[in-house]
C-alpha cells in the first residue's frame, strides 16, 4: 500500500502474503492480455529462480547492460530501451506489459505507457524499492476501472493522458 515494489533487500515475501485467499491476483487474466514482458534485469534477477515460470508462453524480454545474452532461454535480453523497442516492434508485439521501477519510469517519461494497471496489497512495508520514483514531470493519469481482488486486493487501471513533451528521443535520456 505504501508503493514499495520491493524490500531493501529485494525480497518480494510481502507480494504473496495473502496466500490461497489472494488467488491469482488477476494476474492470469492480466497475462492473456498481453502479447509480450519487458522487464529491468533487477525484477528479472527475484523471479529468475522461480520453478514455474508465470508467463503463459508470452515472450519475456530484460533490459540489463551486464546480462549475458544466454542467460537464461527463457528470455531476450536486451542492451538498451531503443533496441527493446525496435524487435518487440518489428515482432509486432502491440500490448507490452513493461514491469519493473525504473523501466516502468523510463516508459513512461518517454510516452510508451498508455495503460497502467496498478495491484495493492493490503501490506505496508514501510521502505525499499519504490514504484516511480522521481519523474521530470507530472504524468496525468484518467481511471478507466478499479476491481477488488482476492485477499483484500484492489487493482486499478488508468489510462496515461499524452505528454506534449515526450518523443522517442526521451527514451533513451530517461533510462
Amino acid at each position: 500500500m505504501d508503493d514499495f515494489i520491493a524490500r531493501p533487500d529485494g525480497d518480494l515475501s510481502w507480494l504473496v502474503s495473502r496466500g490461497e485467499a489472494a488467488g491469482d491476483a488477476g494476474f492470469t487474466p492480466f497475462m492473456e492480455s498481453v502479447d509480450a514482458l519487458l522487464m529491468g534485469r533487477s525484477t528479472y534477477q527475484a523471479i529468475a529462480d522461480q520453478d514455474d515460470w508465470p508467463y503463459l508462453g508470452r515472450p519475456v524480454h530484460v533490459l540489463s547492460s551486464t546480462l549475458p545474452a544466454d542467460v537464461d532461454p527463457r528470455i531476450t535480453v536486451h542492451r538498451d530501451v531503443a533496441a527493446a523497442v525496435d524487435v518487440l516492434s518489428e515482432a509486432g508485439h502491440r500490448r507490452v506489459y513493461v514491469d519493473g521501477g525504473r523501466t516502468t519510469r523510463a516508459f513512461l517519461e518517454a510516452g510508451l505507457i498508455t495503460e497502467l494497471t496498478l495491484s495493492r496489497v493490503p501490506v505496508l512495508i514501510g521502505q525499499g524499492a519504490p514504484l516511480f520514483g522521481p519523474l521530470s514531470a507530472d504524468i496525468e493519469l484518467e481511471h478507466v476501472r478499479t476491481e477488488v481482488l482476492g485477499g483484500g486486493m484492489v487493482q486499478t487501471t488508468y489510462r496515461v493522458l499524452p505528454r506534449a513533451d515526450a518523443t522517442p528521443e526521451s527514451v533513451a535520456r530517461a533510462v
